[in-house]
């Protein structure tokens, strides 16, 4: 049995991870490792409740002593490492945070899996180190899509930490010969997502006829991956990837963000039409600091090598997503009446539902 180390598990794309990856290789013993802060959700692995291959195990990926005796007491063979800090609003509010988790957390991981594989190396071991496209920073109009080999410019305290832990990956397949990969990818939508994230925001926001706050006139542009054909990818990177080597993952979506709420509410009122003219909810707000304009990525690599391409289109994938969070308000609502409403008090100093005219704060229609 393949024992596999999945950080931050109970995340959005770990937790659509750790069920495609059962679904996948229904032998394989799963440790998810999430420390359950704000965006790691228990709730998302109810469906794992019975499944004597999946161990939970609730703790920080920065804590040595505890990935230490993980990856002893359960031989862990293969790492996925998801766990990190991911919006860009909270790094600017508090950066630190995005350090210790991004960069340290990942440093650690780094160094438990090198001694644990020096000691007793397992037939084929594989680190997965999952990043962002925000690490290339911003493009023009113009401007091609990414490659893996652009350079990095981070703008974001989020993006600089992402960065710091590609390069202190890289740095372990260059001087250690570390059996590490690095994925790069675009935006994520779909089931599970935290309602902080533009999409699952929108969508939380239009339910209750909330203002919907839009960055600046809404012209900054995002590519748009559904959470499934990303998590394809990563396990085709996962087996079948070059060690040392990284990809980029992309939906191949580009849109300007007040087009994308545009169409979410489109199709969300083919669904829910007693919720009326959900259009006029939307509300342009004072753009946020260092703001890119625009992220592409460029995934001819991938498609070569592993024969990947992404299969879901983007209104199919909204029109998933949209079905989900209808038949999971419940899940949606106990989100809301907890930290993250607290979170929402502090950006607009009161609550968003049902306020036609927010200040100025800083989320909405960023990623």
């Amino acid at each position: 049995m393949s024992a596999v180390l999945i950080t931050g598990g109970a995340g959005f794309i770990g937790t659509n991870f750790i069920y495609f990856l059962r679904r996948q290789h229904p032998d394989w013993l799963l440790v998810n490792l999430d420390l359950l802060t704000y965006a790691g959700n228990a709730d998302n692995l109810t469906g794992l409740k019975d499944d004597p291959g999946h161990i939970f195990v609730r703790g920080d990926v920065a804590d040595r002593e505890l990935v230490a005796e993980l990856f002893a007491r359960h031989r862990i063979e293969r790492v996925v490492h998801f766990a990190a800090e991911t919006h860009v609003d909270r790094s600017i509010i508090d950066p630190g945070v995005f350090v210790r988790t991004n960069v340290q957390g990942t440093f650690t991981l780094l160094e438990a899996a090198r001694q644990a594989w020096m000691e007793l190396p397992p037939a084929r071991p594989r680190f997965l180190h999952v990043s962002t496209d925000e690490v290339y920073g911003s493009l023009g109009p113009e401007d091609p899509p990414a490659a893996e080999d652009a350079p990095y410019a981070p703008n974001s305290p989020y993006a600089a930490s992402k960065a710091g832990a590609d390069f202190l990956v890289r740095s372990y397949i260059r001087t250690y010969g570390f059996p590490a990969l690095i994925t790069n990818c675009s935006n994520n939508y779909g089931p599970y997502q935290f309602p902080e994230k533009l999409i699952p925001f929108a969508l939380s926001q239009a339910l209750q006829g909330g203002p919907i706050p839009i960055y600046g006139r809404g012209g900054n542009v995002r590519d748009w991956l559904f959470v499934e054909d990303h998590c394809r990818a990563l396990l085709m990177v996962l087996e079948a990837g070059q060690a040392g080597e990284t990809y980029n993952i992309a939906g191949g979506e580009e849109r300007p963000n007040l087009e994308l709420v545009r169409l979410l509410l489109k199709l969300l009122q083919e669904k829910r039409p007693d919720l009326g003219d959900l259009a006029k909810l939307i509300t342009f707000v004072p753009d946020r600091p260092g703001h890119d304009w625009r992220y592409a990525l460029n995934t001819g690599k991938i498609e070569a090598a592993l024969g990947w391409r992404p299969l879901v289109t983007l209104e199919e994938g909204l029109r998933r997503t949209i079905g989900w969070y209808l038949e999971h308000q419940d899940w949606l609502e106990r989100l809301r009446s907890t930290e993250y409403r607290a979170f929402l008090r502090q950006q607009y100093g009161a609550e968003l539902k049902g306020r036609q005219q927010p200040g100025p704060g800083r989320i909405g229609a960023g990623s």
